[in-house]
């Protein structure tokens, strides 16, 4: 369903350090900037992109957005918010867990980055 991802940064070099942490925990290569000076990470067919405002305006966290990485295990989820931790971002939410919900448990874990971005690692525990 979706082909890509924007998020705003005040800080692209700061922000490639947490992107690239949090993307090499899942296999993914570091990102690179496009001639517009746009950071871009690609992986399985999609983009995730990270870029200053086109306003000129300040970067700001959505209020009440998430965006969910659907990753592959426990085990990923949790190398994946430490990498994020060490590269700058902060635990949000309650700590790397189960989560008990009438659609099945998952298992998760929230992130926000340098920025504010809030990011979710999602597990999908099977029954």
């Amino acid at each position: 369903m979706y082909s890509h991802i924007f998020v705003g940064s005040n800080d692209l070099d700061r922000s490639k350090n947490f992107y690239d942490a949090v993307f090499a925990a899942l296999d993914g290569k570091p990102g690179f900037l496009d001639a517009k000076g746009r950071l871009i990470y690609m992986h399985n067919g999609a983009m995730f992109m990270v870029t200053k405002p086109i306003n000129g305006e300040p970067a700001t966290p959505a209020n009440g957005g998430t965006i969910g990485f659907g990753l592959s295990g426990p085990e990923q989820i949790d190398a994946w918010h430490a990498a994020g931790l060490s590269a700058g971002g902060s635990t949000c939410e309650d700590p790397p867990g189960v989560r008990e919900n009438d659609h099945g448990d998952l298992y998760l874990a929230y992130l926000r980055d340098p920025d504010g971005n809030k990011l979710c690692g999602l597990y999908s525990i099977p029954k």
